[in-house]
């Protein structure tokens, strides 16, 4: 069974329910006119959803196509909305969830991964258990803990990595849209270049700062292939032995880590695989946005053979996330 580990949904009923229930989470705007869009505390809209989103005939078919069985399905990041208070971020993520159980809850072909409220970590670790209890495949949170700024190794943040590695959860960690580098304005370069460093610089905090290797029962996973760390990875630890023992290895974090294969090139992958292994790798599309890969089992096919094949588009998801236990793949 073929399983795609990167992909992106939004609950119709989310968008359907949200009158009814924004009482809980009043710093949420909904519009719809001229496409869905969401804003927090009275900030910038996000931008509009695409249909794509919420479209599940057309994602059945896209996978049909590209051979693909099973999709591990997080939320939008957009719409995670880290900038909320706390006890309005723990309403608006357990709606999400819920959503998002009872639109999938006969899809057999889709393991939903869960949202928590980030900007606090107590919550977080609440919101992350019951999800785990819900039978939730892990959870997918973003770079940005409070939206436009925050660190994912801040210490107010320990109880929810101290959950994730009680629970044995897969942690898919994904770029969030607003990076804060107004040189990405032009060339749609926050999606080209944006993201990747958004990633680079998250994930190099959490291994300086020992999180990975404190926290040992979770499994984080990395998207875009780890975005530019299997590259400076050697730069990195030439830092470690310059701080003489001040920051925590990066090599050892690193070998701690699981990727997505999003990187749309053969070549990097093989590479990806060379700096960790193929068993720390699957198969990855980011649909249903543009810059994701429109055939996502091509890369994995060019640049793995056999039994690392077999790993990447299969086994590894298995270990790694926690698929329903009906899960299913093509008829």
């Amino acid at each position: 069974m073929i399983i795609d580990v990167h992909a992106h949904f939004v609950p119709k009923i989310l968008i359907e329910r949200f009158d009814s229930e924004k009482k809980s989470f009043p710093g949420v705007t909904l519009t719809r006119d001229g496409g869905v869009k969401v804003a927090f505390n009275g900030g910038e809209a996000t931008r509009p959803m695409s249909p794509k989103l919420s479209d599940l005939d057309d994602r059945r078919a896209w996978m049909d196509r590209n051979g693909i069985d099973h999709q591990l399905v997080g939320g939008w990041l957009d719409v995670f909305g880290y900038e909320l208070p706390a006890e309005q971020g723990l309403a608006w993520s357990r709606f999400i969830n819920a959503c998002l159980r009872e639109s999938l809850a006969g899809e057999k072909r889709f393991t939903p991964l869960a949202t928590v409220p980030l900007q606090n970590g107590a919550m977080a670790a609440e919101v992350l258990e019951e999800a785990m209890q819900q039978g939730f495949g892990g959870v997918m949170i973003g770079t940005l803990p409070r939206g436009d700024g925050g660190n994912l190794d801040s210490p107010d943040l320990d109880p929810f990595w101290q959950a994730a590695s009680r629970l044995k959860a897969a942690v898919y960690l994904h770029p969030m849209f607003v990076c804060g580098e107004p040189r990405l304005g032009d060339y749609d370069m926050v999606n080209a270049i944006g993201r990747v460093v958004d990633t680079s610089i998250a994930v190099t905090r959490l291994l300086y700062s020992g999180h990975l290797l404190r926290h040992t029962g979770m499994k984080l996973v990395i998207s875009h292939g780890g975005a530019a760390l299997p590259l400076v990875l050697g730069r990195l630890q030439r830092n470690y032995v310059n701080s003489q023992g001040k920051y925590a290895s990066p090599a050892q974090g690193f070998d701690t880590l699981y990727f997505d294969s999003v990187v749309l090139d053969a070549d990097a992958l093989r590479y990806l695989a060379l700096k960790s292994s193929a068993r720390r790798i699957m198969l990855g599309s980011d649909a249903p946005f543009p810059i994701g890969d429109p055939e996502p089992c091509k890369v994995v096919e060019a640049a793995f053979t056999g039994e690392a094949c077999t790993q990447v588009l299969e086994n590894n998801a298995r270990e790694v996330f926690r698929i329903r236990a009906d899960g299913a793949g093509r008829a």
